[in-house]
């Protein structure tokens, strides 16, 4: 392999269902696929690690894989993370800048962001992201970088996202058993927006669904600002259960009729058509008709529309969806489930695939690698933004030494 290079971004998405590991070039500014891994994942349950040595290895085993492919070693590496255990609260606060108006800085900025993070938190909880939703200057709303403005008082409303402090340890912990420095994790709703969703729709409104195999993440964007993320705890496995419960079939066999013969639309589904299933061990094999299948994948999906709907009553986003709703993941697959949110939010659905890399296979561009994707995007994005301003406050060090001369 060759030798390991700064330029380098890796990035893993530890999920219930598969491990994925992302290696990228940064290369004259663009992003360049270098490398990709997806493997099983192991040691997981509801999305949370239920065994580290088992999580680990699937870590390595993907890490490994992404590396060769790449032909290159990696060290360090950004997570996404998600699960039941996340959450989102609004907060606000501010500063006062004196009696006399004077432009602000961005260390003023930092200043209100951290006066408005003060809220008292669970001791379990840890905070992912400070996402300012908009500054206030002198009671003026709606400013959005108010660096180079001038005024006396400086408020912002933040969203504040976190998750389990023990649930984000454990990933970071198998990661380092897996030989990989965790550098920064990443809520996985927004690195999935990150990969999906455009300028135009964050202004709008637009809800951003992450379906995945045991949670649906949820991020609400509204005047290009985070305004609201949850989590649903329902995903794509609950479907499955049901129907190996249902159909009385292996969970195995249950994902892939849901994957070739599923559909969450009962009338959308011929009446006649039948498939065959081999059943449990020991059982022969039996006919059934498909139209079972919907309907019992049908009344899950309501309730996870249902679930959705009421978390954005309740943080008074609802109404906000000017842009509709996105949907991806691997659950968004499902045939009707488009229909089913269409119905139940009354705003349009479409499905979101994430935005082609450099050199990058079409394996990746699914609904089930946005946050991958967006993963890689949002880290390469926030990098740059460090180092425009530790460019610029290095300019500003130089300026005044040199005017002490």
């Amino acid at each position: 392999m060759s030798q390991k290079a700064d330029n380098l971004i890796a990035v893993l998405d530890a999920g219930s269902s598969k491990t994925r590991m992302l290696i990228a070039e940064l290369n004259d500014g663009a992003l360049r696929y270098l490398g990709h891994a997806i493997v099983d994942a192991a040691g997981m349950r509801k999305g949370l690690i239920a065994e580290l040595k088992l999580a680990a290895e699937s870590i390595n085993k993907a890490a490994t894989l992404a590396e060769k492919r790449a032909d290159v070693t990696i060290e360090k590496c950004v997570i996404s993370i998600g699960g039941p255990h996340a959450r989102g609260v609004n907060s606000r606060g501010g500063i006062s800048l004196g009696t006399r108006l004077r432009e602000i800085t961005r260390e003023d900025v930092r200043a209100a962001v951290d006066r408005a993070r003060s809220v008292s938190l669970p001791n379990d909880r840890e905070v992912i992201h400070l996402l300012p939703q908009q500054f206030i200057l002198d009671e003026q709303p709606g400013i959005h970088d108010p660096v180079g403005m001038v005024g006396s008082r400086l408020e912002v409303n933040l969203h504040i996202a976190t998750c389990s402090a023990s649930a984000q340890q454990s990933v970071v912990t198998c990661a380092n058993k897996a030989g990989l420095e965790v550098t920064e994790t990443v809520f996985e709703a927004v690195a999935a927006a990150e990969a999906t969703i455009s300028a135009d729709e964050r202004e709008l409104g637009v809800c951003l669904i992450d379906v995945g195999a045991s949670s649906t993440e949820l991020i609400v964007f509204f005047e290009g600002s985070v305004a609201h993320t949850s989590v649903i705890p329902i995903g794509g496995d609950h479907f499955t259960n049901d129907l190996a419960v249902g159909l009385h079939v292996t969970p195995p066999e249950a994902e892939w009729v849901k994957c070739h013969y599923g559909h969450a639309v009962v009338t959308a589904v011929p009446q006649l058509t039948e498939i065959e299933l081999s059943g449990m061990p020991g059982f022969q094999p039996r006919v059934v008709k498909q139209r079972l299948i919907c309907e019992i994948l049908e009344p899950r999906a309501r309730e996870l529309f249902h679930m959705l709907r009421d978390n954005l009553r309740q943080g008074g986003v609802l109404e906000a969806l000017g842009a509709g709703c996105v949907m991806t993941g691997g659950g968004a697959r499902l045939p009707g489930l488009l229909d089913v949110a269409e119905s139940l939010l009354r705003v349009p659905a479409r499905i979101g695939s994430p935005v082609p890399l450099s050199k990058m296979p079409e394996e990746l561009a699914q609904p089930e690698c946005a946050a991958l994707i967006g993963t890689l995007l949002y880290t390469h994005r926030t990098s740059v933004i460090r180092a425009a301003e530790d460019h610029s406050l290095r300019a500003k060090l130089r300026a005044i030494f040199a005017g002490s001369l």
